[in-house]
């Protein structure tokens, strides 16, 4: 297709144009000539073939299986996450102006939802009361056990816990003076 500035898209890839109208103009004819195109797009050229067949089978998913994709290759690779800044919203004219706007996918950060209670330290005055709180906390565990439980600090006192049952323990033994941290 040829555009109003007489520039073809197969002979000038990159094309760079002053005004903003022009921009516009450009880029609805680009959607234009894309909306009315049934073709698909050419396979991948490439001197290795494997590389091309990758290119052209990746380029044929939809979206939800290219982020299962993306998911997958981060966690076979170790990849770690990294949090990407959202995008601010900029005044028009500015953006008329400048290059085309990047637009920045947030992860959705998953909120913990299993908790493990650890009990940290204790004041020196309610230690029999913290000990007295294992022993009916733990299950099976005699008074010695138990004060050998608090005397060897730090320790897990419940594990996989809901985020409101961690808390309400946290909340029983701060109570009686201990430092408790939820891991």
């Amino acid at each position: 297709m040829e555009y109003s500035h007489g520039y073809t898209s197969a002979s000038h890839p990159r094309l760079t144009f002053s005004s903003a109208s022009s921009r516009r103009h450009l880029a609805t004819a680009v959607a234009a000539d894309a909306s009315s195109s049934t073709t698909p797009p050419p396979p991948a050229t490439t001197s290795d073939p494997k590389i091309g067949r990758i290119v052209d089978d990746i380029s044929a998913l939809t979206l939800l299986q290219a982020a299962d994709l993306v998911s997958l290759l981060k966690t076979r690779l170790n990849i770690q996450e990294i949090a990407m800044p959202s995008a601010s919203a900029a005044p028009v004219a500015a953006a008329e102006e400048e290059a085309p706007a990047v637009t920045f996918v947030q992860e959705v950060v998953k909120e913990k939802t299993v908790f493990n209670v650890t009990l940290e330290s204790f004041e020196g005055g309610s230690k029999p009361k913290i000990i007295r709180e294992v022993k009916a906390l733990v299950p099976n565990l005699t008074l010695i056990d138990a004060k050998k439980f608090v005397e060897s600090l730090p320790k897990t006192l419940k594990e996989n816990l809901s985020k409101e049952d961690a808390d309400k323990m946290k909340a029983t033994f701060e109570a009686l003076g201990a430092i408790v941290k939820l891991d």
